[in-house]
């Protein structure tokens, strides 16, 4: 038996939000630096990749050892090779040995480290908050992600001309002190596990997970639009960089992304102080439908002003979809395998990125930029209204990733086993209850066709 505690749920939070702000400033820092050096779209991609693939890859694996051992000690390990990660960084740094392979290699140990502690960090979150609380603290939860894209851009432009790089990735470093202090001294709710004579095999529990959602086809519905949406989203991931940084300075970068980041941070704000609606599949759509529609306004002009309006927009508006999302998954799986579950949500939902991440240099310097330069094949029809020039190929990128976002999420509330979610998939935590107590094996499921 564990008694849940918001306040509890408080601390770690508090402990994860300067993880992730440390990490932000080090990340954008490092981002900065990487494109200045080469100046390639397509390096630059690709060490978004490395800083996903490590974690897709062993997620499976994570998310067995989450639901198997104390979720408190994963944290606090994953924590402590994030930070060793970080430390390498330092020490190349300082010693004026560092290279770009070298943050290849950091960047996939920090990945592979992130794909124990994010499904350990999500399937607590149910053991610590109550049902009805779900929303607030999921708000919560986008609410430090958008914290660290507020502070970390600003202080960054600042702490680099008084402490430099060294300066800033020992800040990183000091963060994760904080983080692992305060996992270490609170009380973590573990699962209470009956005793379980069956033996499987260790691949067979590895993948208890997607035998759990393969049985509740809605969620696999979701699934299928969290991998298609995260491929459209990663393009902006690679490009937002490039396209302001040719339209602007990095002042102009780091503004931009700190008002992308005031906009998720009020997002999550108000998402923490309303709690959601009541049907969570509608408002997880809803807003995406509305976001994509943000994303598409950010292609329009050649304007930073005009592409920070379209980018706040749609950040503001992804916390309430996000939590929606999660609160919709923390509340239809058991406990008992939420590890597995998340890890494997992880998993499928960013499997398409990378894709994205390979792609977008090319895609973007040999099909959308000689489209939309003077002269191109659509400078004279779609150039009339979007501009032609070097950033307009970004530009129409980012208008088509908008247009298909917007088209994903019409497409899927229109269909009815994922418009019917909520009444369809019976929740698998107690409603009343703030005590939880679970098995070893798998609840029993529901089989329905999508």
């Amino acid at each position: 038996m564990a008694q849940k505690s918001f306040k509890t749920f408080l601390i770690i939070w508090f402990g994860q939000l300067a993880s992730v702000i440390g990490s932000g400033l080090t990340s954008f820092s490092l981002g900065v630096w990487v494109f200045q050096e080469t100046g390639s779209v397509t390096l630059f991609s690709f060490i978004i990749m490395s800083a996903v693939l490590p974690g897709l890859l062993a997620s499976p694996i994570a998310g067995y050892i989450v639901d198997k051992y104390k979720r408190k000690t994963i944290m606090i390990a994953a924590d402590c090779v994030a930070g060793f990660s970080t430390l390498v960084i330092f020490i190349l740094l300082s010693t004026g040995n560092l290279e770009i392979w070298h943050i290849f290699v950091t960047s996939g140990l920090a990945s592979f480290s992130s794909s124990f502690q994010l499904p350990a960090y999500q399937s607590t979150i149910a053991l610590l908050v109550p049902k009805k609380n779900l929303g607030r603290a999921n708000g919560m939860v986008q609410m430090a992600d958008s914290l660290s894209m507020v502070v970390a851009p600003l202080a960054a432009g600042l702490l680099l001309g008084l402490i430099g790089l060294n300066g800033i990735i020992l800040i990183d470093f000091i963060s994760f002190f904080i983080a692992i202090t305060t996992l270490i001294f609170v009380k973590f709710p573990e699962l209470t596990k009956m005793p379980n004579k069956e033996k499987s095999p260790f691949l067979k529990e590895a993948m208890l997970g997607w035998s759990y959602i393969q049985n509740r086809p809605a969620l696999v519905g979701m699934l299928v639009y969290f991998a298609f949406a995260n491929f459209l989203l990663g393009y902006v991931n690679v490009l937002i960089q490039p396209l302001i940084l040719t339209l602007g300075d990095e002042k102009a970068l780091g503004m931009t992304i700190s008002i992308m980041g005031v906009g998720m941070l009020l997002g999550g704000i108000l998402m923490s102080l309303w709690g959601g609606m009541q049907d969570h599949i509608k408002q997880f759509l809803l807003f995406g439908f509305i976001s994509a529609i943000g994303l598409s306004i950010a292609g329009m002009f050649p304007s930073v002003l005009v592409i920070t309006i379209g980018m706040f927009i749609s950040m503001s508006l992804m916390p309430f979809g996000n939590a929606a999302s999660q609160t919709i998954w923390q509340r239809k799986v058991h406990p008992s395998v939420q590890g597995r579950v998340f890890a494997l949500r992880r998993m499928i939902a960013l499997s398409l990125a990378p894709i994205a991440y390979i792609t977008a240099g090319p895609v973007t310097e040999k099909v959308f930029n000689p489209l939309m330069v003077e002269g191109g094949l659509l400078a004279g029809s779609v150039g009339a209204w979007i501009g032609v020039g070097d950033s307009r190929g970004i530009g129409l990128l980012f208008l088509t990733l908008g247009v298909l976002w917007a088209a994903l999420s019409v497409g899927f509330y229109l269909h009815p086993r994922i418009r019917n979610l909520e009444n369809e998939v019976p929740d698998a935590i107690d409603e009343e209850s703030d005590l939880i107590k679970v098995t070893t094996k798998e609840p029993k499921t529901v089989a329905a066709e999508l």
